[in-house]
């Protein structure tokens, strides 16, 4: 559970009306930075709420329920990932994670603990904005509806239920489009900007480091052998490929 002192300021409350526009809440404790992503993101038509410190950005997301949260990793009184793993026990919410660390570690911890995405600071609002309406656009995505198997490994799309050997395994949302794009494409290589422009969007194309990190987590979490992938195949400087008959040999 987090715990901590209330900060000095109390969050700012929702605003009212505009009930069909996302409600994104804003979690850091650096009044210039939070001002400045309200700005933008007002300005895109979204609603805005925002925290200062984990305790209230827990008590708040209870309270507002909203569509996304922007989520520093380093708040007064706990971490961000405290936070995140506090509020994916009550609810199923998206999360940015901010931090002014670009250090590689804390990117992957970060993925890996669930957060939808990871922006480093300092960051264009403009930017920020456009991940924002990638990851609403990834996490209201329609589900299959079909179950494959391949290699010990079953995925049942329209439960997003996934089994290796019969145990489950739990994939992240981004994880879910990720194997739904190789898995609809099977057989045929996916060129990397395709791949990254379809499952995050146009905005992530040129970045290839986080397609490789996603990628490195679903075979950890589906290959037999992730350091010698069977069936999600790497093209060197072109693409990745699910494999599905050398996965079945």
């Amino acid at each position: 559970m987090v715990t901590g002192q209330r900060p000095e300021l109390e969050p700012r409350a929702p605003e009212r009306g505009a009930a069909e526009h996302p409600l994104v809440m804003v979690v850091d404790d650096e009044p210039a930075i939070v001002r400045l992503v309200e700005d933008e993101l007002r300005s895109q038509g979204f609603r805005v709420v925002s925290a200062e410190s984990a305790r209230d950005a827990v008590r708040l997301a209870q309270e507002t329920h909203p569509t996304l949260m922007i989520l520093d990793v380093r708040l007064p009184d706990a971490s961000g990932f405290d936070v995140m793993a506090e509020l994916h026990r009550r609810q199923n919410l998206p999360i940015i994670l901010l931090s002014a660390s670009d250090d590689r570690a804390e990117t992957v911890r970060g993925l890996d603990s669930g957060a939808d995405d990871y922006v480093t600071k300092p960051f264009s609002p403009e930017e920020l904005s456009a991940r924002v309406r990638a990851v609403l656009r990834r996490t209201a995505a329609p589900r299959s509806g079909r179950i494959v198997r391949f290699n010990g490994v079953e995925v049942d799309f329209d439960r997003h239920v996934v089994t290796r050997e019969g145990r489950p395994i739990k994939l992240t949302r981004t994880e879910w489009m990720l194997l739904d794009h190789l898995v609809s494409n099977a057989g045929h290589v996916l060129m990397n900007r395709d791949l990254l422009r379809r499952v995050w969007g146009p905005e992530y194309t040129d970045d290839l480091q986080y397609l490789r990190v996603w990628i490195s987590r679903l075979r950890r979490k589906l290959e037999l052998d992730p350091s010698k992938p069977r069936f999600i195949k790497t093209y060197a400087g072109i693409g990745y490929m699910l494999d599905l008959k050398a996965a079945q040999q």
